[in-house]
């Protein structure tokens, strides 16, 4: 039997994380790999669209971000836990490389890798360290960084690779732009892995007061919780505008490369697949999220000419109808906003992961 070497990726709950641990999985087995994936319930939701040949393992972790104070007293002991555990499965089936991709989920597999000196690295999505990811920068042997530049703590240096995207978004980067014009045109929002609520509270009404001779020719693709669904739809259909309102868009590459903008929040799997298709966007960052990295996501596009950034805290109907309109009005503006957001996409991310891999795999301990 040939023997094939194990890469083990660990990974947190969200699309972010596991998007681009999904495209080095797809690479690695295209290279005679073995592929483990490590995460917990939630992050088992997103492994759908891994390979059937991805062996996928739920480990024992936890956070401190959630439960009561009794529930955060026994998180150090759930995490050493599935350390151990991972460590006893590590010696009966010992991998190469194990490449952690953030949220708590990793623990347990980068910090068996760690404990047993195995090849390790970590990818950051974010332009900011998550907690995570934070804690392991100094204990692996490579820290590879989606956005650049990435704050970093003292003395740690980063790899740029860029963030992977899926297949799906590489048959279609730099598709042709259907620059705005008296015709059909579509407008998409998406909100992260499940849309956001502040856009489907603001978005409707942007579009809706946009002047008659651009909303004569708009559509929309809108990706709207649950909750928001029927509101959404409804608005919609009352200012009779054409629109298709989904809780999740499975085919985000296909209506991005046709659409003339795009809405949407800054994760940095938006901000990569924005500017990998390459289309002009309104980013408008989650205030919330662990250190503003939305922010500092969105700076990429922005400080390229690419986008145009809205804070939570200025996001109003009348704002964002004002940006909408200026796009929509500004065919070479917008064309040049495609070709600015290209000329900062990274669609070999994927192969510098690859490399680095591989790398860590010849290493002489």
């Amino acid at each position: 039997m040939t023997y094939k070497p194990l890469l083990v990726i660990a990974a947190g709950g969200t699309g972010g994380h596991m998007f681009p641990a999904q495209a080095l999985a797809e690479a690695m087995l295209r290279k005679g790999w073995r592929v483990k994936l490590t995460t917990d319930a939630r992050g088992a939701r997103y492994t759908g669209g891994f390979p059937h040949t991805v062996e996928i393992e739920q480990v024992s972790s936890a956070t401190f971000a959630r439960g009561g104070a009794l529930a955060k007293m026994g998180v150090p002991f759930k995490i050493l836990g599935g350390v151990l555990a991972t460590m006893r499965g590590f010696r009966k089936d010992r991998p190469e490389v194990v490449v952690g991709f953030g949220g708590y989920p990793s623990i347990p597999a980068v910090g068996a890798a760690w404990l047993m000196k195995l090849p390790r690295m970590i990818h950051e999505q974010n332009g900011i360290l998550g907690r995570v990811n934070e804690r392991f920068a100094s204990r692996v042997d490579v820290v590879a960084c989606g956005t650049w530049p990435t704050t970093l703590p003292e003395g740690i240096e980063g790899v740029h690779t860029g963030n992977p995207v899926r297949g799906a978004v590489l048959e279609r980067a730099a598709s042709g732009y259907i620059a705005p014009g008296d015709y059909p045109m579509s407008i998409l929002v998406i909100g992260g892995s499940q849309g956001a609520r502040i856009l489907s509270d603001t978005v409707p009404g942007a579009i809706a007061a946009l002047p008659p001779e651009i909303l004569r020719n708009v559509r929309v693709s809108h990706q709207a919780r649950d909750e928001d669904f029927d509101r959404v739809t409804a608005f919609y259909a009352e200012h009779g505008i054409n629109a298709d309102v989904q809780p999740f868009f499975h085919d985000v590459p296909a209506r991005m490369s046709e659409a003339q903008l795009v809405i949407s929040r800054s994760g940095a799997s938006s901000v990569a697949d924005i500017s990998v298709i390459g289309r002009p966007s309104i980013l408008i960052p989650y205030a919330a999220a662990t250190g503003d990295h939305q922010t500092a996501n969105a700076r990429v596009l922005v400080d390229a000419g690419a986008a145009i950034l809205i804070p939570e805290r200025k996001l109003t109907v009348e704002t964002l109808s004002e940006q909408i309109a200026m796009v929509i009005q500004n065919p070479d503006g917008a064309s040049q906003m495609v070709q600015a957001a290209l000329s900062v996409a990274k669609p070999d991310a994927t192969e510098e992961l690859v490399g680095l891999v591989e790398w860590l795999a010849s290493k002489e301990e």
